[in-house]
């Protein structure tokens, strides 16, 4: 979640104004609008300095240790498509605190950046690194399922026998991305859809915020035999309109315009319910 004080006018200020607050020395002011550019995707070379000297920050800390502005500068970082930030995302992965590795590993996957593959898979090997963990129970090393989920998406190949153990792990969100990671890297598509089919089935557990979690990864992998259960699951209809956006992205790819798929279109009607 995004670290931002309470400024409802959000298009009041603007990118001069946000690039000079970011520099400034009201902390509340700079955590904004670090969100700021990131929210608004503010590609401009001065906003990605001063995000880039903001991951180094030492000023804004909380009373535990936690850098909320590396946070949201990490965050913005990954929305702005500029790969001259991934060395800086990259020596992030080191930060101590949790939230801002977490931010980071997302960021990198956004950006596609394979660079930092063996980084990651080091991070998923360290269990305990004596830097700050995840405050709620379980106290977690690492941010897992980010990474899990990054891995996945740049097709880390060699990182599967390092995913292999966290599809047994008793935090189920983390299953669930090595579940979602493990689709994406199996090339045979019989035993890919067997994880597929295991994301499916873990739309029907009984706590909504992971049903909410799960929507999100069947609709990352764009898994279309999870279709109608996506329709069916208990959950908002806003989220399982995203879910099913990405299964008929995925099935936009396999087609040529201005040919429909079946399952395309199976997922265009099953949105035009949901509406």
């Amino acid at each position: 979640m995004d670290h931002a004080p309470d400024i409802q006018n959000d298009q009041s200020l603007t990118v001069e104004q946000a690039i000079a607050n970011l520099q400034g020395e009201d902390l509340g002011l700079r955590v904004y609008a670090a969100w700021w550019l990131g929210r608004f995707r503010v590609d401009a070379p001065e906003a990605i300095e001063v995000l880039m000297a903001a991951l180094a920050d030492e000023d804004d800390r909380t009373g535990v240790g936690g850098y909320p502005l590396r946070r949201n500068a990490a965050r913005a970082l990954g929305k702005l498509g500029d790969h001259r930030v991934v060395p800086a995302l990259i020596q992030s992965l080191d930060c101590t605190d949790f939230y801002v590795r977490e931010a980071a590993a997302q960021s990198l996957e956004k950006l596609g950046e394979r660079s930092c593959i063996s980084r990651l898979i080091e991070l998923l090997n360290n269990q305990v690194d004596g830097t700050l963990s995840a405050p709620e129970p379980p106290h977690l090393a690492q941010p897992f399922d980010a990474i899990l989920e990054a891995l996945g998406t740049l097709d880390a190949m060699d990182a599967v026998p390092d995913i292999l153990p966290f599809l047994d792990h008793p935090v189920p969100r983390i299953r669930y991305a090595a579940t979602r990671a493990m689709y994406q890297l199996t090339p045979n598509p019989e035993v890919a859809s067997q994880y597929g089919d295991r994301l499916v089935q873990a739309l029907l557990n009984d706590d909504l915020q992971l049903r909410r979690t799960v929507l999100a990864d069947v609709g990352a992998i764009g898994y279309l035999p999870a279709a109608d259960a996506i329709a069916q699951t208990l959950a908002e209809n806003s989220l399982k309109l995203i879910s099913l956006k990405g299964l008929l992205e995925k099935q936009l790819q396999q087609t040529t315009p201005p040919h429909l798929s079946a399952g395309a279109i199976k997922v265009m009607t099953l949105m035009d319910e949901l509406l």
